[in-house]
Order: C-alpha cells, then sequence, then structure tokens
C-alpha cells in the first residue's frame, strides 16, 4: 500500500535544482561577502559604508533622519556615526536652524572615502553582474525592485 506523501516544488524540481529562495539567499550572502571584501581598505562595515553614501547623497543630516533613512534605530545611528566620527569621515555640527539639534555631516576625508567605497561597489556590482545580457539585468532590477517595495 503507497502513502501518498506531499511534494515540494523544491523536491519535485530535483535533489540537484535549488529552489527559489535558496537561490536568493546564496546570491546575497554572496553579495555581503563581496561587501565586506570591498570595504577592508577603509575598515568600515558595511552599515557605516550605508551611512557614507545616504550623507553623500542627502548632505548633512540629523542622527534621527539619518536612522530614519538606515532603517534602523536611533542608538543603532548613535553608534554608526560614532565609529565614522572616531574614523574622521563624519562630523557633529550644530543646526543653523535650532540650536539644540546637531548635524552628521560628512568630512573631507569622508567625502573622499564615500566615493572610493562608491567606486568599488560599482565596479564590483559590474563583476558580479556582468554575466548577465543587459535583457536580463533590466528584468532583474526590475524585479528586485519590485521585491524591495
Amino acid at each position: 500500500m503507497s502513502a501518498d506523501i506531499p511534494v515540494s516544488p523544491a523536491t519535485a524540481a530535483g535533489p540537484d535544482e535549488e529552489g527559489l529562495a535558496e537561490s536568493f539567499w546564496a546570491v546575497a550572502r554572496r553579495l555581503r561577502q563581496l561587501s565586506r571584501q570591498t570595504l577592508e581598505p577603509w575598515e568600515v562595515n558595511p552599515g557605516q559604508a550605508r551611512a557614507l553614501g545616504i550623507l553623500t547623497r542627502h548632505g548633512a543630516l540629523r542622527p534621527s533622519a539619518l536612522a530614519e533613512r538606515l532603517r534602523i534605530a536611533p542608538r543603532s545611528a548613535t553608534e554608526v556615526v560614532d565609529g565614522l566620527q572616531e574614523r574622521g569621515l563624519v562630523a557633529r555640527r550644530p543646526d543653523p536652524a535650532d540650536r539644540r539639534a546637531v548635524l552628521v555631516t560628512l568630512t573631507d576625508e569622508g567625502v573622499r572615502v564615500g566615493a572610493a567605497i562608491h567606486a568599488a561597489r560599482h565596479t564590483e556590482a559590474e563583476r558580479l553582474f556582468g554575466g548577465l545580457d543587459p535583457t536580463d539585468r533590466a528584468h532583474l532590477a526590475r524585479i528586485l525592485r519590485t521585491l524591495r517595495d
């Protein structure tokens, strides 16, 4: 007598084929590893690199606005800013609109390092995604934007 055994889509595809989620997570792990390697010369972590990118794009921000854009808790943003300030990449300045508030601004070194990191990440992304033809790249970008939003 045979028992009805549920078959998952991954099982039906065969043992050598990965499911969609597994493939996605494998690529995400690879991206994280590449990101850490890319950032090593500047001794910043991925969160700090993201903060540099946000400050580059948006200019001086209050720590709470930076936390919001990073999608992290304000206390975590304080730690990110502290680390960047220790490296001389950002400075805290009084907000001219409200002397009780503080703005986080890039230093000249922060501008330089932010630009170098942006260029290095672009190069790394080109290596990773360069094997895709332009149509596949456009489809992947559209799909990822859809999933992100």
